[in-house]
């Protein structure tokens, strides 16, 4: 019984060594950068629970695909003209595609706009459409959205649908089967099953775009659904942000779906070991004078967690403001110490999330960051409606709108997308918009937690990083 002791503890203490091993390696040859919680949370599990975390590894671990490039040093890069020179020289050298003035800007005031625009934009395709969403529901809303989709193919378009496979999981597979009879293409993006990317599971697809033969832009942090365009009785619609942009931005989108459209078939990585260059889109003539946007992706395709990147940079500086509404309130401690630095030299800064939003966890776990921010001077604002829109203002000097939430998933995991404005007029009115927030709201006051409070929130918050 003791040499069967021996042996058992001896064989949990090498596949213990083992699981280390493999999360090592497999985090230094991929370049796969993580936050010391993250590090600190898959070791401390592959020590306790080795037989269960290990495989949710192999099954979760990877979070990017591209490695960082290395720039040659040479003269400092170009900023782009009408946009801050801090912002612009570090989306520059993050490699991303530089601003772009555009005919026209549209920020959805409301639901019904918002649906509209929606509706509008793909009525106007006529050569091709494409849409990508994290959930495209069965309901008065996803039923309207495909009828309108199969419009666009009756009249000779070609049409392209790409969902996420966790955030649609219930659509009926039998309105999916009934949109590839009639024509539409439709692939679902890292499906839980038979996945071509193995081990990426846990990289969603959280953007949401539409456009229209690269010309016409529909995106923001609205999803497919009911909930996020209509009142019903009982449940008004989420206070959400949306916005619809003509130009050459909708080609810079276009370029970025038609690469998740690859990736969805996973063959983002034979390109990659193939070595071949990505040339950049094709963009229509942009107008002399028109508002000024900039696409900004994250994700696991990007080296770089590139919004991130702006929102540390942007919290050093700021010198008046900066307006954070978002229904997730779960930063990253850089980002949250940068957010207090950024009090105590005097700037104001206001977060706006929900007083109770769709995630009960998500609430839990953004405790402590809430009551940090308060305790540095920090105005934190408490929506009695459920608040889905995700913006940052900085100064007047730019703004983010789109589909990422302040919480380390969307920061350090999912596939996003932004939209950096730079136009007075748009940073006016998201001013008023987020204004007209605030009015509603009631201030947030913190309370010392319990221990068992404490703890309860630590827990959720270290799993949360990586769920």
């Amino acid at each position: 019984m003791i040499r069967v002791a021996v042996l058992s503890g001896l064989g949990h203490a090498i596949f213990v060594a083992v699981g280390l091993l493999v999360y090592v390696m497999g985090t230094r040859i991929g370049h796969q950068r993580r936050h010391p919680s993250a590090a600190m949370g898959w070791v401390l599990g592959i020590v306790t629970f080795p037989y269960l975390v290990v495989p949710l590894f192999l099954l979760f671990g990877t979070r990017k695909f591209a490695r960082p490039a290395r720039r040659p040093h040479g003269p400092p890069l170009e900023a782009t003209e009408g946009g801050p020179p801090w912002a612009t020289r570090l989306l520059a050298s993050l490699e991303l595609a530089p601003a772009v003035r555009n005919a026209q800007v549209v920020l959805h005031a409301d639901g019904t706009q918002a649906l509209q625009g929606l509706l509008a934009t793909i009525a106007s395709a006529r050569h091709r459409l494409d849409l990508c969403t994290y959930v495209f529901a069965y309901d008065e809303v996803g039923r309207e959205v495909a009828r309108a989709l199969l419009d666009c193919v009756h009249r000779g378009g070609r049409g392209r649908r790409l969902v996420d496979a966790w955030g649609s999981m219930r659509t009926p597979p039998g309105m999916v089967r009934a949109l590839r009879r009639q024509g539409l293409q439709v692939r679902r993006f890292m499906p839980l099953l038979h996945n071509p990317l193995h081990g990426r599971t846990n990289l969603r697809n959280h953007r949401k775009l539409v456009v229209a033969d690269g010309e016409r832009l529909w995106s923001g942090g609205r999803n497919l659904a009911c909930e996020y365009f209509i009142d019903r009785p009982g449940n008004p619609a989420w206070a959400d942000l949306s916005y619809e942009v003509h130009g050459p931005l909708a080609a810079q989108a276009q370029a970025q779906f038609a690469t998740d459209w690859r990736v969805a078939r996973g063959l983002v990585l034979r390109r990659r070991r193939k070595a071949r260059s990505t040339a950049a889109p094709a963009l229509p003539a942009p107008p002399a004078h028109g508002p000024l946007a900039q696409w900004l992706p994250s994700g696991p395709d990007h080296a770089d967690d590139t919004v991130h990147a702006l929102l540390l940079a942007a919290a050093y500086h700021a010198q008046r403001r900066i307006v954070a509404v978002t229904p997730y309130f779960v930063p990253d401690d850089a980002l949250l110490d940068a957010w207090c630095l950024a009090c105590r030299r005097g700037v104001q800064v206001s977060v706006v999330v929900p007083a109770r939003s769709n995630h009960r966890l998500a609430d839990l776990a953004r405790e402590r960051a809430l009551r940090q921010l308060a305790a540095a001077g920090a105005r934190v604002w408490l929506s009695p409606a459920m608040v889905h829109a995700k913006a940052v203002l900085i100064d007047d000097e730019l703004a983010l709108v789109g589909s990422l939430n302040l919480d380390a998933r969307s920061l350090f995991l999912n596939y996003e997308a932004m939209t950096v404005f730079y136009g007075p007029q748009e940073l006016h009115w998201l001013a008023q918009w987020s204004d007209q927030l605030l009015a509603s709201a009631r201030p947030y006051h913190a309370r010392a937690p319990s221990w068992l409070r404490d703890v309860i929130e630590g827990v959720v918050r270290s799993v949360g990083f990586q769920l």
